[in-house]
């Protein structure tokens, strides 16, 4: 059966608007607020297999979307190492030829982080997983290692996930090289459908409004 997966990246957190790095912020009134805006407009379906981040911002996300989902490892936002919390401007202080490789290269990555490169990777096994994986699936699922083959008996999986692994499951499902990152915006809320066929996954246009 052809899997219908919809990413939604969550909505933005205090931290981002600061201009700091993540360090697993829940969301805040405004956050939830613009989630809660964001839920009356958006048409999700109903019957969905629902996973998330395991980040506090993914999890408050999908409960304001008013969804129950399992978190996976899989589509925990990019690991940042040393940068982990700290402002984007004490880096460019601190770090400047370190962070401008970050912005530009795809196999460059923050002091004891992950790469955009390793970031393809990860999402990638979690896409491609088999199908004869489903079997497994609610063993899986209770010991937080779901995967989307697990579940691909559910026409339709939604996954709360972070901006960098949503760019990262665009690059991979079209093949493309990790090197055009720099060059996929996406903004907080963001939906972007992808789906799986015989012929691999094609990039939709998220018909959910």
């Amino acid at each position: 059966m052809d899997t219908r997966l919809l990413l939604i990246s969550h909505a933005a957190t205090a931290a981002q608007r600061a201009g700091r790095f993540p360090a697993d912020e829940p969301l805040d009134a405004r956050g939830r607020g613009e989630t809660e805006a964001a839920r009356a407009r958006l048409a999700l379906p109903a019957d969905a297999t629902v996973f998330a981040s395991p980040a506090a911002c993914a999890r408050d996300t999908a409960a304001a979307l008013g969804l129950v989902a399992t978190p996976v490892d899989a589509l925990a936002d990019m690991h940042y190492g040393e940068w982990r919390g700290k402002r984007l401007a004490e880096i460019a202080a601190q770090a400047p030829h370190e962070l401008a490789a970050w912005t530009r290269e795809p196999d460059a990555a923050p002091p004891g982080g992950e790469s955009f490169s390793q970031l393809v990777q990860r999402i990638g096994a979690w896409l491609d997983a088999p199908e004869s994986n489903k079997t497994a699936s609610r063993a899986a699922n209770e010991e937080n290692e779901a995967t989307l083959g697990a579940s691909a008996h559910a026409r339709t999986i939604i996954a709360i996930t972070h901006a960098p692994l949503v760019r990262a499951a665009l690059v991979h499902a079209l093949g493309a090289s990790p090197a055009v990152f720099s060059r996929i915006e996406i903004a907080p809320l963001s939906v972007v459908e992808l789906r799986r066929s015989r012929r691999g996954w094609t990039w939709w246009p998220a018909a959910i409004v």
